[in-house]
């Protein structure tokens, strides 16, 4: 059965697997999360609906996403990129760990489907919760010196709505 526990350990599992393989970058779980504070961060999200629905959200400030989208390009660190380029890795980051979810409660809950990525730039951004939903939050650091925060609001279907 999916636990929130285990749910937490697919989604920091699978956002390991596409940091080192398509960021080159580790990432890890930090020990607690830091306010984002009232600067612009980027915030990038997935909905998806079946027998699990809700949306997955990674949110980063403006030098975590910088570092993140060039080493997904393959570009050196500092590297200048345009508003889309980094709207497009991040969402695509989003895509693929969101994917790497799926495939690791696929034998469990059978029935996901996911939506294209959504990113928004702003202040005080987050994934909130509906009614009848959890939600995990995941403080990590990406390398030495950024930060990202992922999330995952959801809801078993076989649960009530309301």
């Amino acid at each position: 059965m999916v636990t929130t526990v285990s749910l937490e350990d697919i989604v920091l599992d699978g956002a390991k697997e596409v940091f080192a393989s398509m960021v080159l970058l580790p990432l890890e779980k930090a020990a607690e999360s830091a306010p984002w504070a009232d600067e612009q961060v980027y915030l990038a999200t997935i909905t998806f609906m079946g027998d699990m629905e809700g949306c997955f959200g990674i949110c980063c400030d403006q030098a975590s996403v910088q570092a993140i989208a060039a080493g997904m390009l393959c570009l050196a660190p500092g590297a200048s990129l345009s508003d889309s380029e980094i709207s497009d890795a991040i969402g695509e980051i989003a895509n693929m760990i969101m994917g790497g979810v799926k495939t690791r409660v696929q034998h469990e809950i059978t029935n996901i489907e996911i939506s294209i990525p959504t990113v928004t730039l702003g202040r005080q951004l987050q994934n909130r919760l509906r009614e009848g939903m959890s939600k995990i939050c995941i403080p990590t650091t990406v390398g030495e010196q950024h930060r990202a925060e992922l999330s995952l609001a959801y809801r078993l279907r076989d649960k009530p709505l309301g």
